[in-house]
């Protein structure tokens, strides 16, 4: 399972941040043989946590406030945006560092992400799906300005045939750019988990809402958490959490 980083992250300091979730992910599907436990998992659950490939300068962070100068600074991006522009400086970059990531561990069965990494999450469940490409392909043809179908991505989907068995989306969004269209039409059919903040005032929530209506499959769910802009570990949360990653898991073995 990968878990991708949010804006001006990095892996090992999103890991601090997520380390009672993950012990929690652990204790729920552990590598015991327990009768509640998933039998196809006997190794339990491993979770991987890339650093994304930009350094961001101070320039590179709205607000920021710190004696940290940009040498010393320890802030990461999967792309950063264009000045005056929807479309993203690096987009291809970040997405060849997933896959990456993704092929040096032989694959994964699903992914996290929290705010930018959460919309690297949708992109990587949406390129992994069957005849995912071949949209990619046609839609270029039409429209050369459209992203065309990266070529780091085509072993994986022999990979993982069948793509992700789930995503998690927490405060994620949808690039809005026409260049990356494909990503979502047709809309992603892996089922994905999007977690929403109510008091979240960094991401607007219209914007994590265009990527829920991006979302088909009938499990995928959207949930509301009381809090803001980061990644909820309280018990009713994390219950969900699990919940879902079972459903979706056992689903999959079944229809194997």
């Amino acid at each position: 399972m990968q878990d991708c980083v949010g804006y001006t992250q990095s892996g090992p300091i999103f890991h601090a941040k997520t380390r009672a979730l993950e012990k929690l992910l652990q204790k729920h599907i552990p590598s015991e043989n327990k009768a509640d436990s998933l039998s196809d998992y006997p190794g339990g659950v491993q979770l991987i946590y890339p650093t994304a490939p930009f350094r961001l300068s101070t320039q590179d962070i709205p607000g920021f406030l710190s004696d940290e100068t940009d040498e010393s600074i320890d802030r990461w991006a999967w792309w950063t945006r264009e000045k005056d522009c929807d479309k993203y400086k690096g987009f291809e970059q970040g997405l060849s560092n997933i896959a990456s990531v993704i092929r040096a561990n032989n694959g994964i069965d699903g992914v996290i992400g929290f705010s930018q990494g959460a919309a690297a999450a949708a992109l990587v469940a949406s390129l992994l799906e069957p005849g995912r490409r071949q949209v990619f392909e046609q839609m270029h043809k039409k429209d050369p300005q459209t992203l065309a179908f990266p070529e780091e991505w085509c072993d994986l989907i022999n990979m993982i045939p069948n793509g992700l068995k789930f995503a998690v989306a927490y405060s994620g969004f949808q690039p809005s750019h026409p260049a990356y269209q494909a990503f979502f039409e047709p809309k992603i059919q892996t089922p994905i988990l999007n977690f929403i903040g109510s008091l979240d005032t960094v991401l607007d929530e219209t914007r994590s809402r265009a990527l829920v209506e991006k979302c088909t499959s009938e499990k995928s769910k959207l949930v509301s958490h009381p809090g803001g802009h980061f990644v909820p570990n309280d018990k009713r949360m994390v219950s969900v959490l699990i919940a879902f990653i079972r459903e979706c898991v056992m689903d999959s073995i079944q229809h194997l």
